[in-house]
């Protein structure tokens, strides 16, 4: 019982993280099924028929590419605009700031039903055309915690306000607008009523997933979210590699020389 008590938070952690992850085990698992019939929903026999041709099945790929497209575009602008705005309300105090602080939250409080209906409403009105433009408008602080005193170390040290942001400011806070970015890309690549709501005739992934599901999902789907599964994961990874790295070379000691011409 002592053991249990002790290590209860890990293991309800583990269960946790096993309940999440079985659904992702059974896709990647039916993605080398071979179906009887048009539902791939329960084991028949292995096959990799969809790994060698994942194209094999019309409008796959190209709602996968029309998704990544869409989700690139939208992440890069999101995130140059959302790093000026928080630059911004973290660094200037101006009339308005907790206002337009408030505004930045609502979308992310609106439910996406509303949000769809909204945009769909406002581009007939503006009798603008559907499709992958109104689609990319429709998907649009690590600094808050950064010292700002380093900044102004970097200016004592007579730094113009180009370098303080090149060598200083800039590498602070790149990992938050990565994260940010990533963060930003999986949920537009991921959302379906917004982009259902003003698609017009574009076509997306999780349209094409919402589609398929009425008539039969074919593997090449779920070979497609493996390897989707499969790139975030190595992402993940590597930047996990990459801070640990970082970490030990901040934390081991500098060499110690000594200069035995000078000690003689």
């Amino acid at each position: 019982m002592r053991w249990l008590r002790k290590n209860l938070i890990g293991i309800i952690a583990i269960l946790v993280l096993v309940y999440l992850f079985i659904p992702i085990a059974v896709i990647m698992m039916l993605s080398f099924n071979n179906p009887k019939g048009k539902y791939n929903l329960s084991w028949n026999e292995f096959s990799l028929d969809a790994w060698t041709n994942i194209c094999g099945v019309p409008g796959v790929c190209s709602s996968f590419v029309t998704s990544i497209e869409i989700g690139i575009i939208s992440t890069l602008v999101a995130t140059a605009l959302g790093t000026m705005i928080a630059f911004a309300l973290v660094r200037y105090r101006f009339r308005g700031r907790s206002t337009t602080n408030l505004l930045i939250f609502l979308p992310m409080a609106t439910p996406e039903v509303v949000m769809g209906a909204s945009l769909l409403a406002l581009f007939l009105n503006l009798r603008f055309p559907l499709g992958q433009g109104t689609v990319i408008i429709a998907h649009k602080a690590r600094l808050q915690g950064m010292d700002p005193r380093l900044e102004e170390a970097a200016r004592d040290l007579y730094a113009d306000p180009r370098g303080v942001f090149r060598y200083v400011t800039f590498p602070l806070v790149l990992p938050g607008i990565m994260g940010a970015a990533l963060l930003g890309f999986s949920l537009s690549f991921d959302d379906f009523i917004i982009s259902f709501f003003n698609a017009g005739t574009l076509v997306t992934f999780p349209i094409y997933i919402w589609g398929a599901a009425q008539r039969g999902i074919p593997v090449q789907v779920n070979a497609l979210a493996t390897l989707v599964f499969l790139v975030a994961l190595l992402i993940v990874l590597t930047g996990q590699f990459v801070s640990h790295r970082r970490r030990r070379a901040l934390e081991s000691p500098a060499p110690i020389t000594v200069d035995l011409m000078s000690r003689s």
